[in-house]
């Protein structure tokens, strides 16, 4: 007899998954958490601290987004593979 096709299963909860998600949302996070940077001090360069922490997100926020993008393609080439088909 022959088997039946195996039934899709629905989304599957990987510890790299729950990287890619805190990756991408740590910048949010971060950001819309306002009480934990309004002051002005400690000042770098003499530009308040509101300011440049805010700014140091942008930088923290690519290298997280390339993580995140990295981790996604290495998971999805492994789940490829996983199934036994070659994909690009």
């Amino acid at each position: 007899m022959s088997q039946a096709p195996e039934a899709s299963r629905g989304p599957v909860v990987t510890p790299v998954r729950v990287v890619i998600g805190f990756c991408l949302i740590a910048p949010f996070v971060a950001m819309l958490w306002v009480g934990s940077y309004t002051k002005t001090d400690p000042a770098f360069l003499g530009i308040p601290f509101f300011y440049w922490y805010q700014m140091a997100w942008v930088p923290i926020s690519t290298v997280l987004t390339m993580i995140a993008y990295k981790l996604w393609q290495r998971d999805q080439r492994a789940r490829s593979a996983a199934k036994g088909g070659a994909s690009q």
